[in-house]
């Protein structure tokens, strides 16, 4: 087990000194390897992350990790070269530049420019890890932990977690320019298992942003976040078997959004578009939604998850709208699908870490308010189910299809909401569900902070959010007999 109040030594945000790196003869091995290419550049990375989990009272695993290092590109038209490697010296890069000049023979291209400079801040570059002792932590979670069992005499098991990771980036293009981000990221979970007889359930909830962990230790904070995992589970505890069939649904505020993210998010990167893999490839202009949807990608939120003052390419985020009115305006691009689409980037490049290339990838993706009461909307609902809560899902990207399960889900008669069901899943096509859209809240909800999003091998933190929507005519799938 290692403490927590590690720090780093010297300036985070200079990497390339920290590491004994000089700027010119670095700016020349750069320079030498993006030679007649289109795009390209050196990402360096130094990142600490930290969790902490702690199972019924006691700590089950406790981590610290240090990971840093670099990735060389070299993009030629489609192509790409790309070497990476945890030791960051000019040794390590040289031969890094050696490898990736093999994408370029026989291409003669001009260097892309560089992404446009920014002033803006989107969070504080302090380091979260250190903010609080290593022992305070433990402490808290102790508190988590009894607070759970002291709500509720059901309560059989308690799990809660805490983590956070501080990442510094230094990206260099080949014309010596330097672009720097400071990324701090916590994250805080608590599941819980109440029992009845035989029958046991489970109610889980976090949050978390790009901000310190001192806010998350507050007490009204943890607790409301208890109270929420309590409340699941006693509510699926008195869950009956979800229906079955094509039925309306009404999808809840914020974290639902998550199904607009996976089913319909996704197909709107530009490298599914650009390859002609995506159900919206080609629909540029045309009516893809009901009036009154629209969704956009926005990165620039202060402190939200899936923010970011720069992507990885080094350029600015933005506010980039998908879809207006019903009618599909553009798509997410990274620097590589932008300039293969003669489009402008929108700051959407994402990588993992060093060792992953970029692609366009989801910021905050959620769908702006409409103008009807959630309450109406639950109202004319003759037959169907309010879906508050989802689990996991897969998704097609070429088809569109989808299928989501719901982790707290009611069902809905003649307007009124009844028993909660169990074993709801939603069953359609993105695209399709889209034109089904009857009507949209005025209740814009972002999440609390959870999403991780899994593209190509890859996880980035996102954020999602969705006023309450009803949907005519999806098909759900249950167990009730």
């Amino acid at each position: 087990m290692v403490m927590s109040e590690q720090k780093i030594e010297g300036d985070p945000a200079l990497l390339f000194e920290r590491a004994g790196l000089e700027e010119g003869r670095i700016e020349t091995i750069v320079g030498d390897a993006l030679q007649g290419c289109d795009d390209g550049e050196l990402f360096v990375e130094y990142c600490q992350s930290e969790s902490l989990m702690m199972d019924d009272g006691r700590i089950k695993s406790a981590n610290f990790d240090t990971n840093q290092g670099f990735g060389l590109r070299a993009v030629a038209g489609e192509q790409t070269g790309y070497a990476h490697a945890s030791d960051i010296n000019e040794a390590a890069i040289a031969r890094a530049g050696g490898a990736v000049q093999a994408v370029r023979a026989g291409h003669t291209g001009e260097m892309s420019l560089a992404p446009l400079a920014t002033n803006q801040t989107l969070y504080p570059d302090d380091n979260p890890l250190g903010e609080v002792s290593f022992s305070d932590k433990v402490k808290f979670l102790g508190e988590m932990d009894a607070y759970a069992r002291s709500r509720d005499e059901r309560v059989r098991q308690v799990s809660v977690s805490l983590h956070g990771e501080w990442q510094a980036v230094e990206i260099m293009r080949a014309d010596g320019r330097r672009i720097r981000d400071v990324r701090p990221l916590v994250r805080l979970n608590v599941a819980i298992v109440l029992g009845e007889g035989d029958r046991q359930e489970t109610g889980s909830h976090g949050a978390g942003d790009r901000i310190g962990f001192a806010r998350y230790l507050e007490t009204a904070n943890w607790q409301t976040q208890v109270d929420e995992a309590v409340r699941q589970a006693d509510i699926n505890l008195s869950s009956v078997p979800a229906p079955a069939g094509e039925m309306q649904v009404v999808l809840g505020p914020g974290w639902p959004g998550i199904l607009l993210h996976e089913a319909i998010g996704h197909g709107l990167e530009g490298d599914f578009n650009r390859k002609q893999t995506s159900a919206f490839a080609n629909l540029l202009g045309e009516r893809v939604a009901s009036p009154g949807v629209t969704v956009v990608d926005d990165g620039t939120i202060d402190g939200r998850r899936g923010s970011l003052t720069v992507d990885d390419e080094g350029t600015p985020t933005e506010c980039t709208t998908l879809i207006e009115d019903g009618i599909l305006k553009g798509y997410m691009q990274d620097r590589l699908n932008a300039r293969l689409m003669g489009v402008a980037v929108t700051g959407n490049g994402r990588r993992q870490s060093f060792a992953h290339m970029p692609m366009p990838r989801m910021t905050n993706t959620f769908m702006r308010a409409g103008d009807r009461d959630p309450e109406e909307l639950l109202a004319s609902v003759t037959n169907g189910i309010y879906a508050v809560n989802f689990g996991g899902g897969q998704v097609d990207i070429t088809s569109g299809k989808f299928v989501f399960s719901c982790t707290e889900a009611y069902r809905v008669q003649n307007g009124k909401i009844g028993a909660p069901v169990k074993g709801a899943t939603l069953i359609g096509n993105g695209p399709d569900v889209l034109t089904k859209v009857s009507g949209i809240g005025n209740d814009l909800a972002l999440d609390t902070g959870v999403g991780t999003c899994g593209k190509a091998g890859q996880g980035v933190p996102v954020g999602v959010g969705q006023p309450t929507l009803l949907i005519d005519g999806l098909t759900v799938g249950g167990t009730a007999a």
